[in-house]
């Protein structure tokens, strides 16, 4: 990654933790989990509002404390996922887990869209948990597990 799109890239990051997408909860949330890094101490609570009818995200907020990566992260799931099946969620799910956990993997950049800006967190192993935090919080709300930790 070049450096100017990597401080692209991270400017964009820094905006989305100032001023997150969906920092709200949801009014009658259909889904709900908390999630926790012990290795931060990320915490976020989760709201989703799943039409029955046809399984997409009709809504989605969020609502916790964390560092940087952990709230830009959120809020960039949100925007995205906002719409989506399912299925659409857990493709996106294991793409994006794909990009931090597997360096030389073909991603699916037109998939990942905005997301890709979260791949250079791949460099720093120990915030990679502040990254997914949040989509593993989203996963236990569609499986109805109610809480999610990254340990």
């Amino acid at each position: 990654m070049t450096s100017d799109l990597s401080d692209l890239y991270q400017e964009i990051l820094l905006e989305h933790n100032r001023r997150p997408r969906n920092f709200r909860t949801v009014d009658g949330a259909t889904h709900q989990a908390d999630g926790f890094n012990p290795l931060c101490g990320d915490q976020i609570s989760l709201q989703l509002k799943v039409n029955g009818a046809t399984g997409h995200i009709d809504d989605v907020g969020f609502q916790g404390h964390g560092c940087a990566i952990s709230r830009a992260s959120a809020s960039l799931l949100t925007q995205t996922i906002k719409g989506a099946s399912g299925t659409d969620v857990a493709t996106l799910f294991d793409e994006f887990h794909r990009m931090l956990t597997e360096p030389d993997a073909e991603l699916d950049l037109d998939l990942l869209g905005d997301l890709e800006m979260l791949s250079g967190v791949i460099a720093y192993p120990t915030r990679i948990k502040c990254a997914i935090l949040a989509w593993h919080t989203l996963k236990a709300a569609l499986d109805g597990d109610g809480t999610a930790t990254t340990e």
